[in-house]
């Protein structure tokens, strides 16, 4: 039986109800259960008010923190930390547009300074064992044995701690059933209600979709926060292709929190970034011996096994392991970020910068190997097993595969494949290989997202965002913190809102919108009209993009949304799901072109390459560009860099913290 006929023939194995509407009425509506999502809605019904997750896959694992985290970055509060909060956001801020932080959002990132340690507390008080209780790495030089944590990256300075979570969002998950919250997992947000059903009005909820029994669910709230994150599979739709390429990030993410915050005439920001796409051409991440993020500081020898040394930024020669998770002399600390290895303020230790060189010559032959074995025992457990094993989708695919394969990390090494030319410039390499230059891997990566002000709210109100929806959101921390701080102002905002009004008409329109495809008995499929704008976004808005190519693929995706689009049909309401997503990344790619004519030059930081405005960085384009929708109409406009400093007797960071933070007064947190 061939996979067509089986598909035809098989029932859906849920009841369908297709037009029946599930009214839910609470206080705080998140939209996403993944990390940012659960610590929002922790930290709101702790407030007393009453909360409700919708979240599109299982809250229990989804989300790009699902699979786990390893190393829990910027606790700068955390009691061994020599760096305070201040003193890491003064060096940033100092660097400007050195390093892509300088596109960042400052406030953003304050907040994870301040509660980053204060996040992961949290966790521990819910089953998250963050350190090292039995005693394991006693005596190791990452370890505190007064406090048992155990740090990561930068020994001295010991701001980023080594954590075993890989059940991170088990805990998360029972943590929202013991405070009573409302899950409703399976169910796809599609539409945000305004009041009055008036676009730019104030949020009142959402609307969306059981994927299963194909319901319509209507969610009224007196505020609202999107955690959604940005949109997978955009420019590379292949899923062979992508494969576990994508390290932390849930199939999930579609892009539907931006495509929702779109029509409902939110302001988003650094839209136009995207980083290239290694594709089907990579290992499976952390799944082959290399030195850089989960495997930083580990040993390398060549064919020959002939060791490759390790220098400090300035090019000393490291004799011991021990030296290299040290800054140089005169440095006051070190960020392990492969965004940040050139700039030298911050730079950790690496390879010899020469070594792409000595490879072509002849001096270090291929294959490189993960000499684990050389390690200090301490040292090698702490790469394979505390770290490989806790990080994003490296327990199954990389931990166990590899241990029940037979490889012993004490007598074995695990070869890396290095492309010598991919090296250049690099302290510590990617080992993955790259695709073609119109392949882009992730949309507005690291910073692009909603606007938003220190509340962590946007220009709509009653609509807040965290994590990955965020201008200025990335990481796994930020997630947690954004997400703690925004739950936290969405309760204030809800105990003060007045009730709640919706539009009928809203509701009735996009009723109709969602249902469309289920009411065509023949047509295209959702692969067919995802791969048609995947080819779009290759064509017109890769790497290298011009004013021409831009708006040529503008009229593309239009003409997509009016041909294709009315014609693309659903057999289930799981391919409902899928189809609905592809309007979704329809939309983000809008949104990205605009955004990319918008910024009239290039931009390093920004990984921007306009061919019609070549000059990179150029102080008058040292501004955010920000995008909107309102009337139908596109609308671009501009924020200085700082914009959260720039309001006249501003506060300082830490001020305006203090000011809006909204923590209990006899709180010790973000202290």
């Amino acid at each position: 039986m061939d996979d067509t006929q089986y598909r035809t023939t098989t029932p859906w194995p849920y009841p369908v109800h297709y037009g029946r509407e599930r009214m839910v009425e609470t206080d705080v509506l998140i939209l996403g259960g993944g990390i940012a999502g659960c610590h929002a809605a922790i930290n709101a019904a702790r407030m007393g008010v009453k909360v409700a997750v919708v979240e599109k896959g299982a809250t229990i694992r989804s989300g790009s923190g699902g699979a786990g985290v390893d190393h829990w970055h910027n606790a700068f509060t955390n009691p061994c930390s020599k760096v305070t909060p201040e003193e890491a956001a003064e060096l940033i801020a100092s660097l400007g547009l050195k390093m892509p932080e300088g596109y960042g959002a400052g406030h953003v990132r304050y907040i994870e300074f301040k509660e980053s340690w204060d996040a992961l507390l949290d966790l521990e008080k819910m089953g998250v064992k963050i350190r090292d209780v039995d005693d394991e790495f006693k005596g190791a030089d990452f370890r505190d044995d007064q406090t048992k944590l155990m740090f990561a990256y930068d020994y001295e300075n010991r701001h980023v701690i080594r954590v075993q979570g890989g059940k991170v969002k088990v805990a998360l998950y029972h943590e929202l059933k013991r405070l009573g919250i409302g899950i409703f997992d399976r169910v796809m947000a599609t539409s945000l209600l305004n009041e009055g059903g008036v676009a730019g009005g104030r949020v009142v909820g959402a609307m969306g979709v059981d994927v299963r029994t194909g319901e319509f669910c209507v969610f009224q709230a007196k505020a609202t926060i999107l955690a959604t994150a940005q949109p997978l599979r955009l420019w590379v739709f292949s899923t062979e292709l992508q494969g576990s390429a994508a390290e932390h990030d849930d199939p999930n993410c579609t892009g539907d929190g931006v495509a929702m915050a779109w029509k409902a005439g939110a302001r988003f920001s650094l839209m136009e970034r995207s980083e290239a796409f290694g594709g089907g051409f990579r290992y499976p991440a952390y799944g082959t011996g290399n030195a850089s993020n989960t495997w930083f500081g580990c040993s390398m020898v060549d064919a020959k096994g002939k060791e490759i040394p390790w220098v400090n930024r300035d090019g000393a020669l490291l004799k011991t392991v021990a030296e290299r998770f040290r800054p140089a002399p005169g440095q006051k600390f070190t960020l392990n970020d492969p965004r940040c290895e050139r700039v030298y303020e911050v730079r950790g230790a690496g390879f010899i910068p020469d070594l792409p060189e000595r490879i072509m010559k002849g001096e270090y032959e291929l294959p490189f190997y993960a000499d684990l074995p050389a390690m200090p025992e301490h040292e090698r457990r702490a790469i394979f097993g505390l770290m490989v094993g806790h990080e994003g989708k490296t327990l199954i695919p990389v931990y166990k595969a590899l241990t029940e394969a037979g490889f012993d990390p004490d007598k074995d090494m695990l070869q890396a494949n290095i492309v010598p030319a991919e090296m250049a410039g690099r302290t510590i390499p990617y080992w993955n290989g790259a695709g073609p230059s119109q392949w882009r891997g992730f949309a507005f990566i690291f910073f692009g997202g909603l606007v938003t002000d220190w509340d962590l709210g946007t220009n709509l109100e009653g609509l807040f965002a965290a994590g990955n929806q965020l201008m200025g959101g990335g990481t796994h921390t930020i997630a947690a913190t954004s997400g703690r701080y925004a739950g936290r102002k969405a309760a204030e905002f809800a105990l003060q809102a007045p009730a709640p009004t919706i539009s009928r008409a809203q509701l009735d329109a996009e009723k109709k919108r969602v249902y469309a495809p289920i009411e065509r008995s023949e047509g295209i499929g959702w692969k067919e009209f995802q791969s048609g704008i995947s080819r779009i976004m290759q064509d017109y808005c890769g790497e290298y993009k011009t004013e021409e190519t831009l708006k040529v693929g503008l009229t593309w995706l239009n003409s997509i949304r009016e041909s294709e689009g009315a014609k693309v049909c659903a057999r289930n309401p799981h391919e409902l799901a899928r189809t609905l997503e592809t309007f979704s990344r329809l939309t983000c790619g809008e949104i990205i072109m605009h955004a990319s004519l918008g910024r009239k030059a290039s931009s390093n930081a920004l990984d921007f390459k306009r061919l019609d405005y070549p000059e990179k960085d150029p102080p008058e384009w040292n501004k955010f560009v920000v995008v909107s929708l309102a009337h139908d109409q596109v609308k671009t406009g501009e924020l200085p860099l700082n914009y959260w400093l720039k309001a006249p007797n501003a506060p300082t960071l830490e001020e305006n913290y203090r000011n809006h933070c909204s923590l209990p007064e006899d709180s010790q947190h973000g202290k």
